[in-house]
């Protein structure tokens, strides 16, 4: 398995500067779960808000990315490992986050142009986010979160195809999201739900986030199934 990375989640340093701390930390992740490499396709984070700011010198950020030009970077990779599925996300980009969705579309067009990958998008049922979202904003494990947009994105449970039980896997998960120590130790919007999952007893973790979703464009969602690569 090999995780690509479209943009490095640094919104201001320069190339050559420092940057990476980020990228270091989705290693010491992505080793935590077994993966052979991550990849950079040399993009900067765009951020979460309704501004996009000017490219930090010597990066683009990803929003502004020529999609045909990302594509075909991911499209090389794809070929490159041979690869039989790409997981990707939803239209939506999840929580609608403006790198989120431009992962979308370039996996898609990445597909297109190497016809033998199969995408499915990684989501969250919205119905079960919408249900998560008063407590989490009460207890304020996350702020500054637009409901409208949170309640509009994601993937209706309708539409998701597969359901993976990753409960067996809590623990590694759990030092996997431990390992994104910048943002756990941040003031972001999700930074106290960082900490509390982190330091929740796996078999609670285990129980909240024991369980996985996709959707696969094209594939009717009548009959839910449970392992990814499985292409019946």
């Amino acid at each position: 398995m090999v995780v690509v990375a479209a943009c490095d989640g640094d919104m201001w340093t320069a190339a050559g500067a420092g940057a990476g701390r980020r990228l270091s930390e989705l290693r010491a992740s992505a080793a935590v779960l077994g993966v052979a490499r991550v990849e950079h396709l040399g993009y900067a984070d765009s951020g979460a808000g309704p501004v996009l700011y000017d490219d930090p010198p010597g990066r683009q950020r990803f929003a502004r990315a020529d999609l045909a030009e990302a594509a075909e970077r991911l499209a090389g990779l794809i070929r490159q490992e041979r690869a039989d599925v790409l997981l990707s996300y939803d239209r939506e980009g999840g929580y609608r986050h403006p790198d989120h969705i431009k992962v979308h579309q370039v996996g898609a067009r990445a597909a297109q142009l190497v016809e033998s990958v199969r995408v499915l998008e990684a989501t969250v049922p919205r119905e079960l986010v919408t249900m998560a979202f008063r407590p989490a904003t009460m207890l304020r494990l996350i702020t500054r979160y637009d409901p409208g947009e949170l309640h509009a994105g994601f993937t209706p449970r309708a539409a998701i195809t597969h359901r993976i039980d990753v409960r067996r896997y809590a623990a590694q998960k759990q030092a996997a999201l431990a390992a994104h120590r910048s943002q756990v130790r941040s003031r972001g919007r999700a930074a106290r739900l960082m900490r509390l999952l982190v330091r929740l007893p796996t078999p609670v973790f285990a129980m909240l986030l024991g369980r996985e979703w996709f959707a696969e464009p094209g594939r009717a969602p009548e009959n839910v199934r449970s392992d990814i690569l499985d292409p019946a």
